[in-house]
């Protein structure tokens, strides 16, 4: 006999120890291997601060299916791990950490200790969320785990930096960027998210000099009239031609300021004229360059307002709108106020209202960089899945700003630019420069460090060893796919588009899967600040990392986004219970030890259709997961195991499994270890843990399942014909079943069943399934000429008309008794709906769902009414 399950599968004893031994084994550690295909897919690296949430759990489980089912495919698989350094995030955490528990500011502490304070930081708490996904079953190679700022990371960033500023595409520049004055730093355009906040538009009269007349015009921050240079309006305009050249009087400045002409101004757009404040607003700053407009900027980093404000200087950017407002209306400046709901930029970090202004950054020159990363994604050479996503990607590709790379911090990988204060030179370079090459006086490094996704853009290349060109590289890149969130295109697929074509020349994968957001049942996003998310790490303590990983696969369609709830885990754990329950029953019943498929003379009608069953599952499932459709995959494999494999297969077969005599029970095993086997290896991507457990007790070859080779499609266990005969007699089977529910017959009571049909091989050959499956007492097959008895039951199915006897069935005095009840019962329900219903003033006053249910409740009492009152009438 076969090696026993424990009665209770036990997630929490069986996840940690298999684990430890698949690493152990190596088998998530692949060689290169010329005789292989590579599969390879780079981690998106979560941030060092981070923990398991469920949009991780999702990424990570959609990956490791892949993973595994490729692994098992034949290829040499490498899944690199890694963590991100995450600049402003790891930073904020530290500076957070040091205030509350010493005391100090980074300030206090200086550069270089306050950076060391972050990498002991990281020490001790950046490989959590490691073993968070450890928990979870992820397969990475984690030999090769990487970390942003490892030295080779680091080298390929400064690699990357020289190499495009010697090429022209990275260069210094004073330019209006978006500013947080909450972390203190600078943000590139796709770190800025626009939400909708309730303003004003405040109309504002500035006066012509020496003249009468004035300009109203409109603005939504009123304090950066304090850096005003210039009004404009639109060289066309015949309104205000007769006054272009003239100047204005800045309202509380006084100072005189140009009219301008500039076709940036629309002239249908209010009054037709808008303030240039070249040091607070993108276009503004355009309009300046181009009519040479002085540039002064009113807000320091911490948006208040600096020495240029006058008598504001010092105050928070929104109690100086408040006192400009104030001040306006009493000088009788302020024409009209109205409301305004508009979008506003904030931090993607801090949600602070982030400010446009001008600062001397470094930025990456997108143009050209862009051509190649678009001409890949258009021609094909890297697809997205779904492929509307491609359009997204195109949109923003086609209209992208320079970069702003430069960051305001002291924790991430600082510009490697140096600058000489005696002579002005600046050197850019690989190495340290410590010595001006030009005057020899002491050099300084720039205190900027790069944005966090300028060295996660490189990620999957120098994860594999470039700039140096080694074996992994050469073998292991391009990757093949890579998964993530509809939320990050812009952050970071598109920077690893156009950094791999630059730097490799070749694109970094071959597809991108994106997937959606785990929201709650409602459909709600998870936050904090709704109280609704949900710890992954619970889930598999209460669950098992099974349980929630194929609730996370189920019903998962590229793009969209999907919704969790404790429901749907127990139910993917009730399906980890079926299996576990069903595979006891097999190892019990087991005294086969070699995993084989017996001869076709061997095989019953019901071996036959299983085989044909299974093996179309093989070829459905591993199509399927080709074209990366892993939640129709996993629904064809929960359908085929719970219901054709457990809910019938086993059933068909017992008789055979208890008679140690009959002729085929010995493949009846057989077929039944085989197909056993069989769907754990297809269901082990999805659920590596139970599938191992259960697989090592089965007969098998080789060491694990981890490692055996996916299933292939057979023609040899191809039989359509006994499969479509096997489905006509379930469905004949099932006709009964619901015939005796519908009539409340108990299992218990038996009755003959005569079948009539002309398929009389096929019905003869599952006699006993009727006997077994339907409660029959005796099953009688009859050709076309077989009259059945006058007050039989009947079902018509496909291929077979179905009797049984009414006597056998029923007591018809006590049925017709029971049934009368029942009429009456439902009589007197209708009757109170009906009077509800009819009742004006209750249709009138309740809430409309609960009138909608009083009728369906009408609607569901006619119908039983009208099975009781035929029932009466079968029995009269």
């Amino acid at each position: 006999m076969a090696e026993q399950l424990d009665k209770i599968y036990n997630p929490g004893e069986v996840e940690d120890r298999l684990y430890a031994n698949w690493v152990e084994k190596g088998y998530f550690t692949p060689e290169v291997d010329p005789e292989k295909e590579p599969f390879t897919i780079v981690i998106p690296p979560p941030n060092v601060t981070g923990q398991l949430h469920m949009g991780h759990a999702l990424d990570e489980t959609l990956q490791d299916i892949l993973i595994r089912y490729k692994r098992m495919a034949g290829f040499s698989t490498l899944w690199v791990p890694g963590t991100d350094h995450a600049g402003i995030a790891t930073q904020i955490k530290v500076e957070e950490m040091l205030r509350k528990e010493e005391g100090l500011t980074r300030y206090d502490l200086g550069r270089e200790a306050f950076t060391q304070r972050v990498w002991d930081w990281k020490h001790q708490y950046g490989t959590r969320i490691i073993n968070q996904l450890k928990k979870l079953g992820s397969s990475c190679d984690w030999t090769r785990e990487r970390f942003t700022m490892d030295e080779n990371l680091s080298k390929a960033v400064k690699e990357v930096f020289v190499t495009l500023y010697e090429k022209g595409l990275i260069y210094q520049g004073e330019r209006i960027i978006n500013w947080c004055p909450n972390c203190i730093t600078a943000l590139s355009d796709a770190e800025v998210e626009y939400a909708e906040q309730k303003g004003a538009f405040w109309h504002i009269r500035y006066p012509v000099k020496d003249s009468d007349e004035s300009f109203v015009i409109a603005t939504t921050r009123p304090e950066t009239l304090l850096g005003d240079t210039a009004v404009a309006v639109n060289p066309e305009d015949e309104r205000y031609t007769h006054l272009v050249g003239k100047t204005l009087i800045l309202p509380l400045v006084g100072r005189e300021i140009p009219i301008i002409a500039d076709e940036y101004v629309d002239k249908e757009f209010g009054t037709g004229a808008v303030k240039i404040t070249p040091a607070h607003d993108p276009n503004d700053f355009e309009v300046g360059a181009r009519h040479n407009l002085p540039i002064i900027k009113v807000l320091d980093d911490s948006a208040k307002i600096n020495e240029n404000g006058g008598k504001y200087q010092g105050l928070d950017r929104y109690e100086a709108r408040r006192q400009i407002i104030a001040d306006l209306e009493e000088q009788g400046f302020l024409v009209k106020t109205e409301d305004h709901v508009h979008n506003v930029g904030q931090c993607y970090r801090c949600s602070t209202t982030v400010e446009p202004i001008t600062s001397r950054q470094w930025f990456v020159k997108m143009g050209p960089l862009a051509e190649e990363a678009l001409r890949v994604v258009k021609d094909g050479t890297i697809s997205f899945v779904p492929d509307r996503f491609s359009k997204t990607y195109i949109n923003w590709m086609e209209n992208v700003h320079d970069w702003c790379i430069s960051r305001q911090l002291w924790w991430g990988h600082r510009i490697p630019a140096y600058y000489c204060d005696a002579c002005g030179e600046t050197v850019v370079s690989r190495e340290d420069v410590t010595v001006c090459p030009k005057c020899g006086a002491k050099m300084r490094q720039d205190e900027d460090v790069l944005d966090t996704w300028f060295s996660s853009a490189l990620w999957p290349f120098s994860t594999l060893g470039w700039p140096e060109e080694t074996e992994d590289l050469k073998y292991f890149y391009p990757t093949s796919v890579l998964v993530t969130g509809y939320d990050i295109i812009f952050f970071w697929v598109a920077r690893m588009i156009f950094s791999a074509m630059e730097h490799m020349g070749k694109e970094p994968f071959k597809h991108v899967l994106i997937h959606g957001l785990v929201r709650d049942s409602q459909g709600r996003k998870m936050s904090k600040s709704l109280g609704n998310g949900v710890d992954p790490l619970e889930v598999i303590a209460q669950y098992g990392a099974d349980a929630l990983r194929f609730t996370l696969a189920t019903g998962n369609s590229p793009g969209n986004d999907m919704r969790y709830s404790d429901e749907r885990v127990e139910a993917s754990r009730n399906f980890a219970n079926k299996i576990w329950n069903a595979s006891r029953f097999v190892l019990m019943n087991l005294t086969v030890s070699e995993r084989k498929i017996p001869e076709a003379s061997q095989l019953t009608l019901e071996d036959k259709w299983i085989l044909h069953k299974y093996n179309q599952v093989v070829k459905e499932v591993t199509d399927n997961l080709d074209r990366f459709e892993l939640g129709i995959a996993v629904g064809k494999l929960y359908d085929f195991i719970w219901d054709e494999f457990c809910d019938w297969y086993i059933e068909l077969i017992k008789p055979r499994l208890y008679d140690e005599d009959c002729p085929t029970n010995k493949a009846a095993q057989h077929v039944l270890s085989y197909v056993l086997s069989g769907a754990l290896e297809l269901l082990h991507p999805f659920m590596p843990f139970i599938t191992e457990e259960i697989w090592q007790k089965l007969p098998h070859e080789g060491e694990s399942i981890v490692i055996t080779q996916w299933p292939k499609y057979s023609d040899s266990l191809s039989f359509p014909e006994e499969a479509a005969d096997m489905e006509l007699v379930k469905n004949a089977l099932k006709a009964i079943r619901n015939q005796r529910s519908e009539m409340n017959i108990p299992p218990s009571k038996k009755a003959k069943v005569y079948i009539k049909t002309e398929k009389s091989d096929v019905f003869s050959q599952a006699a006993i399934f009727f006997e077994k499956l339907a409660s029959a007492s005796e099953t009688a097959v009859c050709g076309d000429d077989f009259v059945p008895p006058a007050n039989a039951v009947s079902c018509v199915v496909e291929g077979a008309q179905l009797f049984m006897p009414l006597d056998d069935l029923v007591d018809k005095e006590k049925e017709l008794e029971r049934l009368t009840k029942e009429k009456e019962r439902l009589m007197g329900e209708i009757k109170r709906v009906e009077g509800k219903l009819n009742n004006q003033g209750f249709v009138a006053k309740a809430p409309a769902q609960v009138v909608e249910e009083e009728r369906k409740k009408e609607a569901k009492y006619r119908e039983m009414l009208d099975k009781v009152l035929e029932s009466i009438k079968l029995y009269s």
